[in-house]
């Protein structure tokens, strides 16, 4: 079946937007670390940045996947490393039980706050939302991905308007606050890398490309899509700044401003959906690794590596905690994005897409 426009244009950034923003990005966390302890000024600099960093790879990815028909991460990246590659097989892993292990831990206090029951009921929940998803396979996993995504963009709006209506001045006085003394780009460099350093689980959406044109135009359509509603968050934080940089949850202080308690609820309807949305994107992505190398993985193995790899990660996550885990794990791994992959899609990526060409 000839795919749509929106499959081709849109919908690989809805699933690269899903694949980010569970844990850390949906709660506010990581923007406050990478963005807004820069300083307001500082920090719309650095977001910038990295949507630029996100278009361009997303754009080579995208187009080396579709010349190569590399459709899960492993053949990709064997593809863009060769012997290398089993460098990024390691980083990946890492990567997937660190960010699930924010996403258990943001999940449990959403929860908790929607219906005051223990966060051990909200994380199990997740996980069984999660291995229901990925239990259906590739089809289900874009649907729900790219609704989740639009009633989010909705959530998000909604917040922003209240939150502008009722503090605006606040938002606007907020840039008087901005240090000289600040990184204009380090944070943007940063958070690029290690959110994109998992862009290649996505690529189950190649299949939908047949040129160039939408391989390039789709990715860089999707580093704008993917960064567009933490652009919205981050100025609603504005409101609150700079008190709001020591919340571990930074959406509950603003929704807890704004008062409107039905709305509260739905908001974190949405972000509980978010952490599912993010854990689909990940453990969909290794399954579809598994079963290049193994075609008779059956749907069942397919739940049950999803549950699994869910458990072990919470584990981490009630050990150290959301605040812990972004601040001290993420710094780590992003420079091993960098080397690994961001630099390697950059250069042998561009020159591998142009060879022949």
């Amino acid at each position: 079946m000839k795919s749509t426009f929106f499959q081709k244009y849109l919908l690989p950034g809805f699933i690269f937007q899903s694949l980010i923003i569970g844990g850390g990005y949906g709660t506010g966390r990581e923007l406050v670390e990478f963005f807004l302890t820069e300083g307001p000024v500082s920090g719309l600099i650095n977001m910038g940045v990295a949507t630029v960093i996100w278009s361009l790879v997303l754009a080579i990815c995208f187009e080396f996947a579709r010349k190569g028909k590399h459709y899960e991460y492993r053949s990709f990246v064997k593809g863009l490393l060769g012997k290398g590659w089993i460098g990024y097989e390691i980083l990946y892993l890492i990567g997937l039980v660190l960010v699930v292990s924010v996403m258990g831990s943001a999940s449990g206090e959403i929860f908790h706050e929607m219906v005051g029951a223990p966060e051990l009921f909200g994380i199990i929940i997740m996980m069984g939302l999660v291995g229901f998803i990925v239990f259906f396979g590739t089809s289900l996993v874009e649907k729900v991905l790219s609704v989740w995504s639009i009633i989010l963009y909705g959530a998000f709006f909604i917040m922003f308007i209240a939150v502008f209506k009722m503090f605006s001045s606040e938002i606007m006085s907020s840039f008087a606050l901005q240090n000289t003394e600040t990184s204009w780009t380090m944070g943007g460099i940063k958070y690029a890398a290690y959110n994109i350093g998992l862009a290649p689980a996505i690529l189950f959406c190649v299949r939908h490309f047949d040129s160039r044109k939408e391989a390039l135009i789709s990715g860089l359509c999707a580093g704008l899509i993917g960064m567009f509603p933490a652009l919205i968050m981050f100025l609603a934080m504005l409101s609150q700044y700079p008190q709001i940089i020591s919340e571990s949850v930074p959406v509950n202080s603003i929704l807890q401003k704004i008062g409107w308690d039905p709305f509260k609820l739905i908001f974190q309807i949405v972000l509980f959906g978010t952490f599912i949305e993010t854990g689909v994107g990940l453990i969909h992505g290794f399954n579809e690794r598994i079963l290049s190398v193994n075609p008779k993985l059956s749907d069942k193995n397919r739940a049950l590596i999803g549950i699994l790899l869910l458990m072990a990660s919470i584990f981490i996550a009630n050990a150290i905690g959301l605040i812990g885990l972004i601040a001290k794990g993420y710094g780590a791994l992003t420079w091993g994005y960098w080397i690994i992959f961001v630099i390697p899609v950059l250069t042998i990526g561009v020159h591998k897409v142009l060879k022949n060409e």
